[in-house]
């Protein structure tokens, strides 16, 4: 049975059952002795199905899944904003108390496997991160040795081999893992299962994705791309029309079909010979005029509704608009709100994956019988420009530099009055 467990509550059993066993290290069969006690919802609903157990799997991948996929792969400004949003989460350090430990963590933390070829915890957890992002759910598993001894590797599972099945209670849930069979059954260890939901709705397991409200207004971004294309290609790729019309003598009144068929003849010669690089002259004898086919059309525009869906995606997302290359008048005032308000959003996720990092790294240590406490500390976001903080701090010397004066200044009058 997996439920959400802190990692306060892991810690303390953790150095309870490392003080029991004399400070030996835990082994994997170890991890099955820690259970938390269940309770009972009130306002959940009751299974009263005999057959629900079977038909409540939950898949933890949408039929929009494959849509947000996708409107990554259309629209470069998403894709670029949730980039964006990965790289600006930042990079973090666990720090251990005991100060002996530390290297041994880092040294974890810099140099564990992840999936087939890399390695590091960071790389995890951007790549958790991306799954939570895109489609509202991410699952990591931690594979240990064959003696259960040491974590050997991490494993970023795919959505759509993961199906979550209630539990007996509304605070429980157990994992499923798709067979070759395509039927789902509980892992055998679900101890070893890290799973985060992004904002669920009230009594969902299942998380929605941050991209959740934008498939309409991607898919009129598109529209309005295609039809820009469309119109392009119809009026920059030119056409002719050449136009004959046959004279009063009788030349042009018996053998017009003639001379209308070599005027297209050699036209279409003439075009066809500058595909090669070949310039060839139209001569023509007689009334024949030539136009450009929808010369007197013009491309509609477009910037003001292509604007209106940006600032749609860009209000979703949490993203500024100049981080994304996007130029709209906007004040130095307004781009620092905005900037403050995308430090709050990057907070939020971090919270988010400050549980996985401690589970991780709480289990690493339990292994190694090691009850110690730790911490996740991140690297400060800084989303001003540096020379804007270099002028920032020197105002601020100057005027504690000044306000120093001044008080001396004063202390040395009042002196002055007293004597």
């Amino acid at each position: 049975m997996f439920s959400a467990v802190k990692a306060a509550d892991f810690t303390r059993w953790q150095q309870q059952e490392t003080k029991s066993k004399g400070g030996n290290s835990l082994k994997f069969k170890d991890l099955f002795s820690f259970q938390q006690k269940t309770h009972t919802v009130q306002t959940a609903r009751h299974k009263s199905h005999p057959y629900e157990s079977w038909m409540g799997h939950i898949p933890l991948t949408t039929p929009d899944s494959g849509l947000y996929g996708a409107m990554r792969e259309a629209v470069p400004i998403i894709d670029a904003a949730l980039d964006k949003i990965l790289r600006l989460t930042g990079s973090f350090r666990v720090i251990c108390s005991d100060s002996s430990k530390q290297r041994a963590l880092d040294d974890f933390i810099e140099n564990v496997r992840v999936g087939p070829c890399t390695f590091g915890l960071r790389r995890f957890v951007n790549c958790y991160l991306d799954s939570l992002l895109t489609y509202g759910n991410a699952v990591g598993e931690i594979v240990p040795t064959q003696d259960g001894g040491d974590i050997y590797a991490l494993y970023n599972a795919k959505l759509s081999d993961i199906h979550i099945l209630p539990g007996k209670t509304a605070l429980e849930a157990q994992i499923c893992a798709v067979t070759n069979a395509g039927r789902p059954e509980p892992v055998k260890y679900p101890q070893l299962i890290l799973f985060t939901p992004l904002n669920p709705q009230s009594g969902e397991i299942r998380g929605a994705s941050i991209l959740r409200s934008l498939p309409f207004v991607s898919d009129v971004l598109m529209k309005i791309f295609s039809s820009i294309g469309t119109n392009f290609e119809r009026i920059a790729n030119l056409r002719y029309a050449v136009t004959y019309n046959p004279g009063s003598s009788g030349v042009d009144k018996y053998h017009a079909r003639e001379i209308a068929s070599t005027i297209a003849a050699q036209w279409s010669d003439a075009m066809a010979s500058s595909k090669t690089g070949v310039i060839k002259d139209f001569v023509a004898v007689g009334d024949v005029g030539i136009k450009v086919i929808g010369a007197d059309n013009q491309m509609i525009e477009t910037e003001v509704p292509v604007r209106q869906m940006l600032e749609q995606i860009v209000a979703k997302l949490g993203i500024p608009p100049f981080m994304l290359g996007l130029h709209w008048s906007s004040t130095e005032r307004m781009s620092t709100q905005q900037a403050d308000i995308l430090t709050s959003e990057l907070e939020s996720y971090r919270q988010l994956l400050d549980g996985v990092i401690l589970r991780i790294c709480n289990l690493w240590l339990a292994m190694q019988g090691w009850g110690t406490r730790i911490r996740v500390e991140w690297n400060d976001i800084n989303l001003q420009d540096q020379v804007e903080t270099a002028n920032a701090r020197l105002i601020t010397a100057q005027a504690l530099s000044l306000e120093s004066e001044l008080e001396g200044g004063i202390s040395d009058e009042s002196k002055a009055v007293h004597h």
